[in-house]
């Protein structure tokens, strides 16, 4: 597959987690990038990151859900940075709780940022990318767009939208015989601010499945995909992988599975705090408004590296030596 290089670059949800850390791997490219989410303070400090790597910056703060925003950041990173080559549609947020006790305009609410905020950007990916013919648009998704989970209705619901959304799109693109690119990136759990700071009745504290990977495990893949978005999409973990290929095989199983286990596993054994923040509505940096990061409080029991990340990225690697290793073997037992 041939290599997309990219000059300008957008970020949705580039405050945190994720889009903090994919756009500290972009900006040692030297690719300049546009920061988009609605947390000043994690905006400044992701900016200042992307600086001190020797890229440009330009942060600026946008409700995803609110097409003519995204419309005016485009317009705006167009004007101050240049024709826009790659866009990293990464921006969520939702509910941890059971379906009946999420509210209609919670649900709502989380459906806008997380499936109508992808609609939104991809949208005006495409007015800036359809007419160069020319550009990549990756779409971070997740295990759970194909898998539904337990006290996460909202965001399985969206994810799968996005997946729905993309295969159409991607589809339309191919009819038109254009050169922009979708890809999709489906992710595991990973340690970032989200358990912190997402509306949660949970009765303890909300954590990601073990096993559990670092966010820059996700940023090395978005970046393989942006540079090579001619794969429909990447898997991202041995979880994610095997969580998907489960579901094709066995899903009445795995609908026991989760019923008896994925309450306490999304739990710690804390309760959880009555103050804790919540950032359906508004944005919350952090417990005091402060710059959160990239990673969560879930460190010590996170994964740096992922052999099935690595492997899916080289697979021309992985299968020269794959069947290098098979003739070794042939050649042997001739001998």
């Amino acid at each position: 597959m041939r290599r997309q290089d990219a000059r300008v670059a957008v970020i949705t949800g580039a405050s945190a987690g994720v889009g903090r850390a994919t756009a500290r791997l972009l900006a040692r490219r030297g690719i300049a990038i546009a920061l988009l989410a609605r947390g000043r303070a994690g905006l400044d400090a992701a900016a200042e990151e992307v600086r001190a790597a020797g890229s440009r910056a330009l942060p600026i703060e946008v409700d995803m859900a609110e097409y003519d925003q995204v419309v005016a950041a485009g317009q705006r990173v167009a004007a101050e940075l240049g024709p826009v080559d790659l866009w990293i549609n990464n921006a969520f947020s939702s509910v941890f709780a059971p379906f009946q006790q999420t509210r209609p305009e919670e649900f709502r609410r989380a459906t806008e940022v997380t499936y109508l905020g992808y609609v939104h950007g991809t949208r005006v990916a495409l007015a800036h990318m359809t007419p160069r013919d020319r550009g990549t648009i990756v779409q971070v998704g997740s295990a759970l767009a194909y898998r539904g989970i337990p006290l996460q209705a909202a965001y399985c619901g969206a994810k799968h939208a996005v997946v729905g959304f993309t295969e159409s799109l991607r589809c339309e693109l191919l009819h038109d015989k254009s050169k922009v690119k979708v890809t999709m990136v489906h992710l595991p759990a990973l340690n970032t601010p989200q358990f912190d700071w997402l509306l949660s009745r949970l009765p303890r504290r909300a954590q990601p499945v073990p096993p559990i990977y670092e966010p820059e495990v996700a940023a090395r893949a978005i970046v393989a995909a942006a540079d090579r978005p001619g794969r429909r999409e990447y898997w991202v973990g041995a979880p994610t992988a095997l969580t998907i290929l489960a579901n094709r095989i066995v899903p009445g199983l795995l609908d026991r599975y989760l019923a008896r286990t994925a309450y306490d596993s999304q739990q710690t054994d804390r309760p959880a705090p009555p103050d804790r923040p919540a950032n359906l509505w508004h944005p919350v940096d952090g417990p005091g408004g402060e710059d959160q990061g990239a990673h969560g409080s879930f460190t010590p029991r996170s994964h740096s590296h992922s052999a099935q990340a690595w492997l899916s990225r080289h697979r021309l690697v992985a299968t020269g030596g794959l069947t290098g290793a098979a003739v070794g073997v042939l050649a042997w037992r001739r001998h």
